[in-house]
């Protein structure tokens, strides 16, 4: 079986979630079958994967059209493959186009959705009507489309009723627990200006909307004096949002101490060593399929506090690896809080519980690594992915309807 994977994220070339998936899963599935990676981006030097830059006559266009004019390059390479599989909308046209030319089944995973981000018109203009109808397209042809959640599964199905929902199948992101584990490095961490024999609160993410970075800082200046907040937060979606983070960042270190900002994507060894020695883990968003970053905490042994929504519920059992903050949202895409003060005091009220009880959150930590080990290795994830790849095939009773 060959699968040809299409990808707007691919390393070097990483700055979110759905970018990690795609390098561990196209790693777990490589070492029982025969996958080709179509990455946007600058040359790669990786057997069995082709880079694709946007064509120069669009240089000027917007950002949504040179996705799509992309694509159109990639899509004539996966010509032979047995099965096309896209990450994210940027991939998706590719993956439909290829689909259709070569009549083979496409599959796509549902990382987020363009109906429940509607803050990307702020970022694309006109191109997020483009990237919503290519999206819609994709979902509404494939035959198959991979929810990471069992609460994205629902949302597709919201999101875009003409989808059969038996071809929705929900397949779970994944962490390498031996690539991620605690990292005890003293030094580094009190470089980056940290106490570690204070409490500690760190985020990691995207300045973007869905992560909900404004709310959590004004729930940070509720938290205990002593409690410090860690964030690793950088590729702003906008120059307003990055603008109101700046803001409340600098309204917060003029009141308290132990606020440090660590703008720079940091390499695995160090991001591991501040987890390790955080107190806690904060997951804020507004909307989260599921958040490989959730994992990534709990495989370092931290405490998780997150948003009960999407699937975060899915990865923090609630009172075993973390706690999960209440959400009443509304249904307009925007995943707002219906009561925004609201939702800052539950969030500054369970970090200060969860960080002020450092015997507690150890627990968290241990038993958020152990769930992380046996609920969410890549080794079971590619074998379900395999297994649904496998049904698609002519023959299958699902590839012969």
């Amino acid at each position: 079986m060959r699968v040809d994977i299409v990808t707007k994220e691919y390393p070097p070339e990483i700055y979110g979630g759905a970018g990690v998936h795609v390098a561990e899963l196209v790693g777990a599935l490589r070492r029982s079958i025969d996958v080709r990676v179509h990455a946007f981006g600058a040359a790669r030097d990786e057997a069995g994967t082709r880079s694709y830059l946007a064509p120069v006559e669009l240089a000027s266009a917007n950002a949504a059209l040179q996705t799509l004019g992309t694509d159109l390059l990639i899509a004539p390479d996966i010509a032979g493959a047995d099965v096309v599989h896209s990450h994210t909308w940027y991939a998706n046209f590719a993956g439909h186009l290829a689909s259709q030319l070569h009549g083979i089944p496409h599959v796509v995973t549902a990382h987020s959705l363009e109906p429940l981000r509607p803050w990307k018109a702020e970022q694309l203009g006109g191109g997020y009507a483009v990237s919503s109808g290519i999206e819609r397209l994709a979902y509404e042809n494939a035959a198959a489309v991979i929810a990471v959640s069992a609460g994205m599964r629902a949302d597709i199905l919201r999101s875009y009723p003409a989808v059969d929902p038996s071809r929705v199948h929900v397949i779970h992101n994944g962490i390498d627990v031996d690539a991620w584990h605690p990292v005890d490095d003293e030094a580094f961490v009190r470089a980056q200006g940290i106490d570690p024999d204070r409490p500690c609160v760190i985020f990691v993410g995207r300045i973007t909307r869905q992560k909900g970075l404004p709310y959590l800082l004004r729930a940070a200046a509720l938290l205990p004096p002593e409690v410090q907040l860690v964030l690793c937060a950088g590729a702003p979606d906008t120059a307003e949002i990055m603008a109101e983070v700046q803001e409340l960042v600098r309204g917060l270190q003029s009141t308290r101490e132990g606020v440090v900002w660590i703008e720079r994507m940091l390499p695995r060894d160090e991001l591991s060593a501040l987890l390790t020695a955080a107190t806690a883990f904060v997951c804020p968003s507004v909307y989260e399929p599921l958040g490989i970053v959730n994992l990534e905490a709990m495989a370092c042994g931290a405490a998780v506090v997150g948003t009960a929504t999407g699937g975060i519920p899915e990865v923090v059992d609630d009172g075993v690896t973390g706690r999960l903050v209440p959400i009443e949202q509304m249904q307009d895409g925007t995943g707002t809080p219906l009561d925004p003060e609201r939702f800052v005091a539950d969030l500054a009220q369970t970090l200060a519980e969860v960080a002020t009880d450092p015997a507690r959150a150890a627990e968290y930590g241990r038993a958020g690594r152990e769930r992380a080990a046996r609920e969410f290795s890549w080794g079971t994830i590619a074998q379900a992915t395999r297994d649904l790849y496998a049904r698609l095939l002519p023959g299958s009773a699902a590839g012969s309807r």
